[in-house]
């Protein structure tokens, strides 16, 4: 089965965010700081915006084309799943992660250039996603939030991005943990990274949605995206054909900073999720945020988590 006959839907569990145990990182940890702050929304639009590069995945996303047919519901089903991974409990988070890749596992097509065949759940895809989306949400948080973390608290962020990549099917030994590796793995890249017509056109979709999409993520998206554009180095702008002039760049950190700043209230950071993101997003933040002490409160590895709540332990059970 091909990517063209299949539509990959992440589904939010029935299950609250934190019911069984902290996940993997729990309270204090910067992942649940960055990944729940208000800049987390610009970086992922960075994010998912810079997956196009690989042209695995943009033949993926143009074949499956759920951005173009639903762009609201693929984003807030994309941004649920990474907010899971960071805050929810093990059992939800093995839950998801199993269900994706089962589904990725149907996204199988050519990429039209090469004439190779791609796969959703191909490792080298899977670890572009993975360092770009917390490279990214990292990015805006210092650039866009509080500010850079503590060298204790970076060093603890990548040491909790090697951990989530053990929900995908990218080989920890392959995940950057430093801000050093993660240059030396984005150098590492680059000669396999392109463009295309298909990849251009995803780029500019996700950054700037038409309005029959619907005006809150028309507007929404306009409003960030050249926040997003300022965090890129010029290579990956031009490349991607969405430059920006240089008074942008100058102009928006400021004014971005003070929107942040007045995001600080739960309410209106829920408001925002669940308006510009979706539903899925907004519920699961609203859960987070309200979550009390689980039944262990303790953390666990994805290993633990798998051997607990994995398929083969329900299928025993």
């Amino acid at each position: 089965m091909t990517a063209a006959n299949t539509r990959p839907q992440f589904d939010a569990p029935a299950r609250t965010i934190r019911e069984v145990d902290y996940g993997f990182f729990g309270p204090g940890s910067p992942t649940w700081k960055v990944w729940t702050a208000p800049t987390a929304l610009i970086g992922f639009q960075r994010a998912v915006t810079l997956e196009h590069f690989d042209p695995d995945l943009t033949a993926a996303v143009a074949d499956v084309g759920g951005i173009y047919s639903d762009p609201r519901g693929r984003l807030d089903h994309t941004f649920a799943y990474f907010l899971i991974a960071a805050v929810a409990d093990s059992r939800m988070a093995i839950e998801a992660s199993e269900h994706l890749m089962q589904v990725h596992a149907k996204a199988t097509g050519i990429e039209p250039i090469s004439g190779n065949r791609y796969s959703a759940n191909n490792p080298d895809s899977q670890l572009w996603i993975h360092v770009t989306g917390w490279h990214s949400v990292l990015k805006c948080y210092e650039m866009y939030g509080p500010g850079p973390l503590s060298p204790a608290e970076e060093q603890r962020y990548w040491a909790e991005c090697v951990i989530a990549a053990e929900l995908q099917t990218c080989k920890p030994s392959d995940v950057p943990r430093s801000r050093t590796e993660v240059r030396e793995y984005f150098a590492g890249v680059r000669p396999k990274l392109c463009t295309s017509e298909r990849a251009r056109q995803g780029m500019h979709y996700l950054l700037f949605t038409p309005s029959e999409k619907g005006l809150s993520l028309w507007a929404g998206s306009r409003l960030v995206a050249p926040a997003a554009i300022a965090t890129l180095p010029e290579w990956m702008r031009v490349t991607g054909g969405f430059d920006q002039p240089g008074v942008l760049d100058a102009a928006y950190p400021p004014a971005v900073r003070a929107a942040m700043g007045a995001l600080r209230s739960d309410r209106l950071k829920l408001e925002v999720a669940e308006h510009f993101i979706g539903r899925m997003t907004g519920r699961l933040l609203k859960e987070h945020m309200r979550a009390g002490v689980p039944e262990h409160p303790v953390t666990v590895t994805p290993r633990e988590a798998r051997e607990r709540y994995g398929r083969q332990a329900r299928s025993a059970g």
